[in-house]
């Protein structure tokens, strides 16, 4: 059977659509996997990394600021459409998936009027607008938040949570080897600051403002900075960088650093969500303001209401974040509290959950 997956253009997006890919190919080995992205994202190079081929389309989102832009735009999405429309008729998929992102709109539609099926997973907890428009068409649309009924018709929803990468879990909490790796004090405690492969600049002038207090804290820090912050932030926190604050732009081993975090600071990507759910970390969420229908926002409260998860609004954080996580990283019973509110939210095996329901659109209508 012949699959086309469509979607990406962020992590959040590439991540489960490859985690669909490879669960399908687990239940279905002769599997033909095609995925549709967008030119000059990173799909085109993470997708072939993992083992699969991709076509790109020529689509961007819409530039709110500068209208006049969106001239070109217009231009590239019908040239998507017709291109989507050839990807379909030549590799003649039994389903097309979308996960969201510029490519997965004109490729479903493609899809869904040469007739072929189409399932739709949806990351967060305020819909999409490309998923949203396409929720018509759809088959069955896989959510990883309750109440997604004032979105998407009710009877087409399947609560399968966010799939998430499986190597994380391959390190259980507190391992000996992931201390070392650190070079940490498994007696004392542990805070993770993630802000993405890019860096979020607001957690890092957070951290900046507060770097007396927190060098005096007496915890072990692993502050992921992103690229394009690394430089100031070594500069900033020089006197500070020690075997116990550690600066980085990267970490390689994201399974170690979750297995020593007592606490974890984070924006609030649905991807990020879903893995702090599963591993149970205790974590204070401060939103990105610079998201599409501020949906980062609806994530964290998501959790904020089940008492799962402390949030900080991203326009508070320089004064509130590091004081509030100096807090409550000492508080060891409201630190166990949100650890088991928030692995009742985990939403296990979604990849393979997803992919069932793949494989029964397919079987129904065959």
């Amino acid at each position: 059977m012949k699959y086309i997956i469509s979607g990406g253009g962020t992590g959040g997006h590439i991540f489960p659509a490859i985690s669909i890919a490879n669960a399908i190919k687990a239940k279905d080995p002769k599997a033909e996997i095609l995925f549709v992205g967008a030119t000059g994202r990173m799909e085109m190079e993470r997708v072939p990394a993992a083992g699969y081929p991709i076509e790109g389309l020529p689509v961007s989102g819409f530039d709110r600021k500068n209208l006049l832009k969106n001239f070109r735009v217009l231009i590239d999405l019908q040239k998507s459409i017709v291109k989507a429309r050839k990807i379909i008729r030549n590799f003649r998929p039994d389903i097309a998936i979308g996960v969201g992102g510029y490519a997965s709109a004109p490729t479903l539609k493609a899809a869904s009027r040469l007739g072929v099926p189409t399932l739709l997973q949806e990351q967060n907890s305020y819909a999409g607008v490309t998923n949203r428009m396409l929720a018509s068409k759809a088959s069955a649309i896989c959510v990883a938040y309750d109440g997604m009924e004032k979105f998407f018709p009710k009877e087409k929803i399947i609560l399968t949570g966010n799939p998430v990468r499986q190597d994380l879990f391959n390190v259980l909490p507190k391992a000996p080897e992931a201390f070392e790796f650190f070079g940490f004090d498994p007696a004392k405690k542990t805070l993770l600051i993630v802000g993405g492969s890019l860096g979020a600049r607001t957690l890092n002038q957070s951290v900046t403002a507060f770097l007396d207090e927190m060098a005096q804290s007496g915890i072990q820090i692993i502050w992921q900075t992103g690229k394009y912050y690394i430089d100031k932030a070594h500069a900033d926190a020089q006197k500070y960088e020690s075997r116990e604050f550690i600066v980085t732009d990267f970490v390689s081993r994201m399974d170690y650093a979750y297995a020593v975090a007592d606490l974890v600071i984070s924006r609030a990507g649905a991807s990020s969500i879903s893995e702090l759910c599963l591993l149970a970390k205790p974590v204070i969420l401060v939103p990105s303001p610079n998201v599409a229908e501020d949906h980062q926002t609806s994530n964290a409260m998501a959790l904020v209401n089940k008492n799962a998860a402390l949030m900080v609004r991203d326009a508070d954080a320089l004064r509130d974040l590091i004081p509030a996580t100096l807090n409550l990283i000492k508080n060891s019973d409201k630190l166990t509290e949100l650890a088991k509110n928030i692995s009742l939210l985990a939403q296990k095996d979604s990849a393979g959950r997803i992919a069932e329901k793949v494989l029964e659109i397919i079987r129904t209508r065959k």
